[in-house]
């Protein structure tokens, strides 16, 4: 079974069209805020009459925790994220960290924004549950690029025949962790989607040595990591004498912060449940 088979369909709600008043500011808490994603969003906040930061955490050994950063405390207490009704909690951190802070917000009315990748099935079921008391927008990717080569992925699998061989490249820095990509594995299950399979009986990640044929309708995965790499993501559709390549590639982190804040927007005003950037770019 596919890591992202195990959300509940059942709490994608239908979304009502709520929009931000005019002047009407959407609060960010910011896990992580001391971090490369953090310092990117913060920067982008300055920015944006329309956002401000009401709480920044890191973990409690942070030579930074107890200063002020852009006039806001930063905290060590995850629980000063729960910022209740109109409040965002934005989470790039670690899966066992962002199972936490789900609590948070579901308990408060927090709404969140994840893009935290290498969540596991049980890690995910407890989003699922979450999301029945707070909305959620989970992405494996904030970015509008990819959001939109996903939905392209899905069509160009739908019109395409089994004998087309689907193999999805991705490339990271080298202080990436987890293999393949949240990414890599969202365009590889928007492929399947395509196809109308599961991506859990059809994913080939583990080639080595004496593998055989390459078993027809295999959707597979290759990993790149070197650098300082933001993320590059090709889906290449291989036929007879002709082949399909798609690629999105990030030139900056500051992308996924980008897709972020549009996603905290659009969260602060739904009601309960699961959501992807799909439904937020529409």
């Amino acid at each position: 079974m596919a890591v992202h088979d195990v959300l509940d369909p059942r709490l994608y709600p239908q979304i009502q069209g709520a929009e931000k008043m005019a002047g009407e500011i959407t609060r960010i808490a910011l896990p992580g805020a001391a971090g490369r994603m953090g310092k990117m969003i913060r920067d982008l906040v300055a920015e944006k009459a329309e956002f401000e930061i009401a709480a920044l955490t890191e973990h409690s050994d942070h030579p930074l925790v107890g200063s002020t950063t852009d006039g806001v405390f930063l905290s060590a207490d995850a629980d000063v994220l729960g910022l209740g009704k109109g409040g965002v909690i934005v989470d790039f951190t670690r899966p066992e960290v962002t199972l936490m802070h789900i609590e948070i917000a579901r308990k408060t009315g927090t709404a969140m924004v994840i893009g935290t990748t290498g969540l596991t099935n049980e890690q995910e079921k407890a989003l699922s549950r979450a999301a029945a008391d707070t909305p959620i927008v989970y992405c494996a990717n904030t970015s509008v690029g990819v959001t939109l080569l996903a939905q392209i992925v899905r069509q160009v699998a739908g019109q395409l025949g089994q004998d087309w061989d689907i193999e999805i490249v991705e490339t990271h820095h080298n202080q990436k962790i987890d293999a393949p990509s949240g990414t890599a594995l969202a365009l590889g299950r928007a492929a399947a989607d395509g196809r109308n399979v599961n991506l859990g009986e059809v994913r080939d990640s583990g080639r080595d040595g004496v593998t055989g044929q390459r078993r027809q309708g295999d959707i597979g995965f290759a990993v790149m990591r070197g650098g300082d790499v933001a993320g590059e993501h090709t889906v290449t559709f291989f036929g007879q004498q002709e082949r399909i390549e798609l690629t999105h590639r990030a030139g900056s982190r500051a992308i996924f912060a980008r897709g972020a804040l549009r996603a905290a927007a659009f969260a602060s005003v739904q009601t309960p449940g699961l959501y992807s950037m799909d439904d937020v770019l529409a």
